[in-house]
């Protein structure tokens, strides 16, 4: 055999493994409405950008028939290519081989590729659709799982890291998710549950759908384990490509800064009219956030979990921050259990990449209520404290209307680290409202008093004029500034540009405790 049959049949090899578990499965999996595990990576990466690693590897397990049956690539693609010319390393199970289902050597090329990624210091994005783990191989499936979970962990904060939920991911599968940065599912094709309906049926008598227990719908707004939801696996990887644009390929650099594309005006009267005067009017704080921020730039994150409060990435004369939002719509703005996590765990994906916090403050306080307690809404709300604490990219906070209680402190105040507040000048900031203050403080006054309404009017009045308003922080330099709300973008634009090159240490130490 000279060298062109050698040749000849490297490509003939280089096909079979190609084609997968074959024609039949392939069409099967079309007719599921989904795409195949090297469709999905043509539709992610810059075309032609995509090399494959170990394409050749394959099971080397003998029991319950495997020894019989070969499984091109072991059940999952592997390798690296670009998007918008950055690189990017990244799996995609193939659930025409063995159902995707993770065994020895497909955790090996998926444990391979992430340790690539953290040494070349690029993101690492997974496409998974699995059955689980390879029962016919025993405990070696689940010390694979072990593999992927430590790196998950150990290259969390080193290098971004994207999970995309694409069939479906059950038992010990759905932990690597989990610990990743961002979790993206397909509505009606992708579910994710630790046990599946059938045991759940045998061991509680409940009867749920796999979609009812773990699909898109239920990630996306109940539970919060997924960000993102699309409802097509092409809406969903053109998603994941637009979220790469905003992150840094590593924890030692920015994220990458856009060229102004045009001079737009920084001054915008239209922000007077954004928000009711009256305290107690609700509004959409999605309004606020496209008066500030670049035109069309807002990503927002979990945008269906725990609505009470809005976080996500934009862009702000093309530099990318993260924002943190009270959002009035939603339970008045407060702050419960879900939202408190949905903060911290965002303050903490921004802190690790380098990506400043803006914070827009319009928050009553925590959340009360005997559920919320018996959750552990102190043990929660403490998070939000420990990430802006912790935090030392550059963090801002803008006042726009009410900032009382533990929630103004909890919500980047000064003491905790904030490098400027401001304030617009309706702004309330007290230990509590005025309403609950006057209540308490001139109770005896108000009871005796001979018109009892007219006298709690009054001294809510007077409460509101001594306490709540943003001069008497700004006296004690808990407020930067007071400003015109017309002129919000131009001083955060200011303020990103005094604090390009801010650096802030922290104690030396192991790690913290954050309060889980």
């Amino acid at each position: 055999m000279d060298i062109y049959e050698k040749i000849n049949d490297l490509y003939d090899r280089r096909r079979e493994v190609e084609l997968g578990g074959g024609d039949d499965r392939i069409e099967k999996q079309h007719e599921k409405g989904k795409l195949t595990a090297r469709e999905r990576i043509d539709l992610l990466v810059d075309p032609g950008s995509f090399v494959e690693l170990n394409p050749f590897i394959e099971h080397r397990s003998q029991d319950f028939g495997l020894g019989d049956k070969k499984g091109p690539s072991d059940g999952v693609v592997t390798g690296y290519g670009k998007v918008h010319g950055r690189p990017i390393y990244l799996f995609s199970q193939d659930f025409t081989v063995f159902g995707g289902a993770l065994g020895e050597m497909h955790a090996k090329k998926i444990s391979n590729i992430m340790d690539l990624a953290a040494k070349n210091g690029a993101p690492i994005v997974g496409l998974n659709d699995s059955g689980g783990a390879r029962i016919q191989e025993g405990v070696v499936s689940l010390d694979g799982y072990g593999h992927i979970f430590y790196r998950n962990a150990i290259y969390s904060g080193v290098v971004p890291q994207i999970s995309v939920i694409m069939g479906p991911c059950a038992g010990g599968a759905v932990y690597s998710p989990a610990i990743t940065d961002f979790v993206f599912m397909v509505e009606k094709t992708s579910q994710m549950f630790i046990t599946g309906p059938k045991v759940i049926e045998t061991v509680t008598g409940e009867k749920i759908s796999s979609e009812d227990l773990g699909g898109a719908a239920v990630h996306n707004s109940i539970n919060g384990n997924a960000h993102f939801s699309g409802k097509t696996e092409q809406d969903v990887l053109e998603h994941v490509r637009l979220l790469l644009s905003y992150l840094p390929q590593h924890n030692e650099e920015k994220p990458p800064r856009l060229e102004e594309a045009d001079q737009e005006d920084d001054y915008r009267p239209e922000l007077t009219e954004t928000i009711p005067f009256d305290a107690i009017r609700p509004y959409d704080v999605r309004k606020v956030i496209h008066q500030v921020v670049d035109k069309d730039s807002f990503l927002e994150v979990h945008k269906d979990f725990a609505r009470n409060i809005v976080v996500g990435l934009a862009r702000v004369k093309g530099e990318v921050v993260g924002l943190v939002c009270n959002q009035p719509k939603v339970m008045a703005g407060g702050l419960d259990i879900d939202s408190s996590d949905k903060a911290a765990r965002f303050i903490r994906f921004c802190d690790s990449f380098n990506i400043p916090i803006i914070t827009f403050e319009d928050v009553t306080g925590f959340f009360p209520g005997v559920k919320q307690e018996h959750g552990g809404i102190i043990r929660h709300g403490a998070k939000i404290l420990y990430a802006y604490s912790e935090a030392t990219v550059p963090k801002l906070t803008v006042i726009l209307r009410k900032a009382y209680g533990g929630a103004y402190v909890a919500l980047n105040s000064k003491a905790i680290g904030a490098d400027l507040v401001f304030a617009w000048p309706n702004a309330e900031i007290a230990v509590m409202g005025p309403q609950g203050a006057a209540n308490i403080i001139f109770a005896r006054e108000i009871a005796e008093s001979e018109n009892p309404e007219q006298t709690r009017a009054d001294k809510i009045e007077e409460y509101r004029e001594k306490f709540a308003n943003p001069y008497v922080a700004a006296k004690m330099g808990m407020v930067d500034d007071v400003i015109d709300p017309r002129e919000t973008r131009i001083k955060i634009i200011q303020a990103l540009d005094m604090l390009r090159n801010k650096r802030e240490d922290r104690p030396r130490k192991k790690h913290g405790n954050i309060p889980l």
